[in-house]
């Protein structure tokens, strides 16, 4: 860490001290995007685990922060409601994309917001395409792929790891899944970036812009739909969908929001563990040393980059009734946000939480693919890709070499990487 980064990271934590609670609001998105974060929810583990901000750019809203109380409302599905969305929604962003798509920003957003009993038949219906059995038959594939990624990397020059790498096996694997045209499978990495970002972050310019990528996206997936419903069912994701008796007559709207959360959760989360597990080995040398030493230690140091990265910082639900939690009363529609990045640093039940240590006693406990009913669906394919290409590079590569500091993305959602600056000294 350089004496800049030094200082604003000192700047940041006397700023939130000296922040009377009720004015702490911990998804201010530029903490997020300058990585000075971690002060605000120690102080909330410490001073205030469920605290409710009053006033923000996303309306009121309650901070779940500690492990335990994560775990609560994560399990109790009927108390606290997926429909209304899973994330923290910027006010003034939902009126300028309601303005730009209309009613169709109002469309379901898939089965990550349907509540039981709807929501276990859809999610069932894309299950069997990441279930073990496949993802086994899909393997030899993805480390094809990868081989052909890391053979393709420059040798002693500096290039941006996020997109030469991470971006593109993330990209070959949604192809696969999704059994989406190869030759344009970085069209599924725009098309997640125009939707997860606001313009002037990412590669959106505009609302407009934005809105005309989300349409493109749903034009070509409409087309695929109508290509797997009138043929025979095959094993991809779309195919299932339209073969399923729960899902092939949903709304197009609904199609829509299920393409959008497989796109993006197939994507984001996926690419920015594999950036991040350079960037942590890099933070961490001695950790690095032993996985060389050691590659048996990689689906370890995978779980634990998972938890240390905690690529979406949060999800959120909306309370069906009055609930108590921590001696506080959250009201029936009040929003409630579980802060699983909170909960990964959490010391009371991790040991040693802000340090990356790839051979801990119980590598796979973490919050990352949440809990409950909407546990994550394709944790199995995440950990498959980062196991594969990490099998790939020791093969190759004796170093990584982080070059310079990552920039961050512009969001209090997805905690991950828009660039990352490496060198590969020389290849085995």
């Amino acid at each position: 860490m350089n004496i800049a980064v030094k200082v604003a990271a000192a700047d940041a934590a006397a700023e939130i001290a000296a922040t009377p609670l009720e004015k702490l609001n911990p998804a201010k998105v530029d903490r997020f995007y300058h990585d000075t974060i971690w002060p605000v929810f120690e102080r909330l583990r410490r001073e205030d685990p469920v605290h409710f901000t009053p006033e923000s750019e996303f309306g009121p809203y309650w901070s779940i922060t500690k492990w335990n109380d994560i775990m609560a409302v994560d399990t109790d599905h009927e108390s606290f409601s997926s429909a209304e969305g899973i994330g923290l929604a910027n006010l003034e962003a939902m009126k300028e994309q309601e303005r730009v798509m209309g009613e169709r920003r109002r469309g379901n957003a898939g089965f990550i917001t349907m509540d039981e009993p709807e929501h276990g038949p859809a999610r069932k219906a894309v299950s069997p395409t990441v279930a073990p059995s496949n993802l086994h038959n899909m393997a030899p594939l993805v480390r094809e792929r990868a081989g052909q990624i890391l053979d393709s990397l420059p040798i002693g020059q500096e290039f941006d790891w996020v997109d030469l790498v991470s971006k593109e096996l993330t990209a070959m694997t949604l192809a696969t899944l999704f059994d989406f045209p190869f030759e344009q499978r970085r069209k599924l990495t725009w098309w997640s970036d125009m939707v997860m970002n606001m313009p002037g972050h990412g590669p959106v310019e505009s609302w407009e812009q934005k809105g005309a990528a989300m349409m493109e996206c749903f034009g070509a997936f409409a087309g695929l739909w109508n290509e797997r419903v009138n043929a025979p069912p095959k094993n991809d994701l779309i195919s299932m969908l339209a073969h399923n008796p729960a899902t092939r007559d949903m709304s197009m709207e609904t199609y829509q929001g299920n393409v959008i959360l497989l796109i993006v959760g197939g994507n984001d989360t996926t690419r920015n563990t594999i950036s991040s597990s350079v960037y942590s080995l890099n933070k961490y040398p001695e950790q690095y040393a032993k996985l060389r030493a050691n590659p048996e230690l990689i689906l370890p140091m995978v779980s634990e980059t998972i938890r240390w990265q905690t690529p979406l910082a949060h999800m959120s639900r909306v309370a069906t009734r009055d609930v108590e939690l921590g001696g506080k009363t959250i009201k029936k529609g009040d929003r409630v946000v579980m802060w699983y990045i909170s909960g990964n640093r959490d010391e009371t039940v991790i040991d040693r939480p802000n340090e990356f240590i790839i051979d801990r006693e119980r590598p796979r406990q973490h919050m990352s693919f949440g809990f409950g009913v909407h546990r994550c669906v394709g944790n199995r394919v995440a950990e498959l890709q980062l196991t594969i290409i990490w099998e790939e590079i020791l093969k190759r590569f004796p170093e990584i070499k982080v070059t310079g500091e990552p920039v961050l993305n512009w969001s209090a959602f997805v905690h991950g990487f828009e660039t990352l600056p490496v060198i590969i000294p020389y290849r085995n």
